[in-house]
């Protein structure tokens, strides 16, 4: 198992969710993180209650960024290197969700989906590339079992995830040779913030989001002969009520 105490990870949309549990996770471990949000305020708030309760020197940052935009994320992986002096993971995290009858799904609607979740990652690894290429590090998106599996209601989040599964796995061949590792996990229902649920207690049998990091920290320590490229998780058992 590697040591990965001292390096740094840059996570979008890591103000909350699955985010903010994988920054906890590495926080534990000694990882300096950076949080970006569409918002100033609560990117900072994340970064001021994740530094507070690591258990370790490492602490967080909070950056605005729109991973819409090339430029946001540019910036943030510049802010990023300029605070710590490097960057090590590139973790796509954002994304958001429409569920629409395709007779009702809108242009807008659309647009925000792919721009956000799939567009996203694309801008994510444009932006951290040569950054990633010095320290030889990790990028990894978040995608989801939607990301293989399509059900009604959900082709924009059907087309935006399983194209960040596919996109992710083609970068992972064409970064190899950098020495550039590239993963994508794909969880099932989890216990988070997305598209403005409130986590409480009947959301207990899924993953929650510290189990995303408890992975994500795996998946970084583990030696750098093996690459798992796509990893599935899904809730041990589903909500049977």
């Amino acid at each position: 198992m590697q040591n990965i105490e001292g390096n740094v990870a840059l996570i979008t949309g890591g103000s909350k969710g699955i985010g903010y549990g994988i920054a906890q996770s590495l926080l534990a471990e000694g990882v300096n993180v950076a949080v970006t949000s569409r918002s100033q305020t609560n990117a900072d708030d994340a970064a001021k209650e994740l530094s507070k309760h690591s258990p370790t020197s490492a602490i967080a940052i909070g950056i605005k960024a729109d991973v819409r935009y090339l430029l946001d994320q540019e910036e943030a992986v510049k802010k990023c290197v300029t605070d710590f002096g490097k960057l090590d993971y590139m973790i796509a995290n954002a994304g958001l969700g429409h569920y629409e009858n395709i007779i009702d799904l809108t242009d807008t609607q659309w647009k925000e989906v792919i721009d956000t979740n799939l567009t996203g990652v694309f801008y994510s690894i444009k932006a951290s590339v040569e950054a990633l290429k010095k320290s030889k590090g990790y990028f990894l998106s978040i995608s989801s079992l939607a990301g293989t599996n399509f059900f009604a209601n959900g082709s924009a989040y059907n087309a935006s995830k399983f194209g960040v599964t596919g996109f992710t796995q083609a970068v992972m061949l064409d970064l190899r040779e950098y020495d550039i590792k590239v993963s994508t996990i794909m969880p099932g229902s989890v216990a988070s913030h997305f598209n403005g649920n409130t986590p409480d207690e009947k959301d207990a049998w899924k993953i929650q989001p510290e189990d995303i990091g408890e992975l994500v920290v795996d998946v970084f320590k583990i030696n750098p002969r093996t690459l798992p490229s796509k990893i599935e998780v899904r809730p041990t058992r589903p909500d049977l009520k």
